[in-house]
């Protein structure tokens, strides 16, 4: 009786078996079940734009291109007269730190004290967080002033614009 019960059920897997075989099969036939159909589905084109979304957010690059798209649009979201004395220079991913260097150390105070508005500004622009600070740069002295032989010692040049 045991022998009976257990040659039934191998008939009947076999049988599944080959269901699933003809199964697959017929779909391979269809073209694998991989055709789009009347219905939106994942493998209908997409616009660029939407394209250009999901694989930000597949590879998590949300932030950086919203933070670049700040850096492009400087002269608008801080207004023209303050665009014409200070370049957005870099941004530190990690501590959130938009790096702002400035012509003259007059500009440099100035927007260190705007800095908070900046920040707020920036963040309304390109989503709550983004930017923690903002890291204000005075201009740099210009290149080959080396110390000579009559040069006094800690003597930088003109501190109303390099400093």
């Amino acid at each position: 009786m045991d022998l009976a019960r257990v040659a039934l059920r191998a008939a009947k897997e076999q049988a599944r078996a080959r269901g699933a075989g003809a199964q697959q099969r017929r779909e391979a036939r269809r073209g694998g079940g991989l055709r789009s159909g009347a219905r939106p589905g994942g493998r209908d084109p997409l616009p660029l734009g939407a394209a250009m979304e999901r694989l930000s957010a597949e590879r998590g690059w949300e932030m950086p291109l919203a933070v670049g798209g700040v850096m492009g649009r400087w002269r608008e979201l801080v207004g023209l007269e303050i665009a014409q004395h200070c370049i957005p220079l870099t941004y530190d991913e990690d501590a959130r730190v938009l790096t702002v260097r400035c012509d003259s150390t007059a500009w440099a105070t100035q927007l260190r004290l705007l800095a908070r508005q900046l920040v707020a500004r920036v963040n309304a622009d390109v989503g709550a967080g983004s930017v923690r600070s903002i890291r204000v740069v005075g201009p740099t002295a210009p290149g080959g002033r080396g110390g000579g032989a009559w040069r006094a010692p800690g003597s930088r040049g003109p501190g109303d614009t390099y400093g």
